[in-house]
């Protein structure tokens, strides 16, 4: 069986792990090839010419040459360096761990999805200005659930449809939800707080004084429909 060409496309490090003395393998958030798992190799060397390169919060063109199950990267050349003000921030830095790790366990391996890519390069563009770093986290985990299509209802009632305010909220039925409909174990919500999501998915300004509960609201409903626990949102539950 003939091997696959070498494609190139531009990627985000999600995750990284060392393989072998030198060499680290790289899990790659790409604009047309979706998840991407390859090895960088010789990465670890001091002299390694794209070490610098194969890291977080990096937007980088890379050349890739597929594997059996890996692919190789042959060579990277930087985009965009978004760390700069970001890794030295605490509640930044955190903020945009968990972007990265919700975009790799939104993606799929051979699946383009530039919207997701596209959502991931904005939230960390944003992280380096002066917003506020949770609302910005969370307005790409709305965005990005959304292009997953769990998106919620955050006016009318996500069971049967009668418009709202409410003041209840419910990840398993996808959004607010009346008082008829309203199953056990759903969160009281100011309704003030799901218009302040409703803003921020769709790319509105608003304040930070919701902010603390409209995290609540968003984390509980990525939590829902992921197959496993975001890490770096315990992490940030914990600061």
């Amino acid at each position: 069986m003939p091997r696959k060409p070498s494609f190139r496309d531009r990627a985000f490090v999600v995750r990284t792990y060392d393989f072998g003395e030198a060499d680290r393998v790289v899990v790659l958030l790409t604009r047309t090839h979706g998840l991407v798992r390859a090895v960088a190799k010789g990465v670890r060397k001091s002299r390694s010419r794209f070490g610098s390169r194969i890291q977080p919060f990096v937007d980088i063109d890379v050349q890739l040459y597929p594997g059996r199950n890996l692919a190789t990267i042959t060579q990277a050349d930087t985009v965009a360096y978004f760390g700069a003000g970001i890794i030295d921030d605490y509640d930044r830095y955190t903020a945009a761990c968990a972007i990265m790790e919700t975009a790799e366990k939104l993606s799929y391996s051979d699946l383009a999805d530039a919207v997701l890519f596209d959502a991931t390069s904005d939230a960390l563009t944003r992280l380096q200005g002066n917003d506020h770093p949770t609302l910005v986290l969370d307005a790409f985990i709305l965005r990005a659930t959304e292009n997953s299509g769990w998106g919620l209802s955050l006016f009318e009632c996500a069971n049967c449809g009668a418009p709202g305010p409410h003041a209840a909220f419910s990840p398993s039925l996808g959004g607010a939800v009346c008082t008829t409909c309203r199953p056990p174990g759903a969160m009281d919500v100011d309704p003030e707080v799901l218009h302040t999501m409703w803003l921020i998915q769709n790319g509105r300004a608003t304040t930070a004084e919701h902010a603390e509960r409209v995290h609540r609201a968003t984390t509980a409903h990525l939590q829902w429909h992921v197959e496993s626990a975001v890490r770096s949102l315990k992490i940030m539950e914990q600061a």
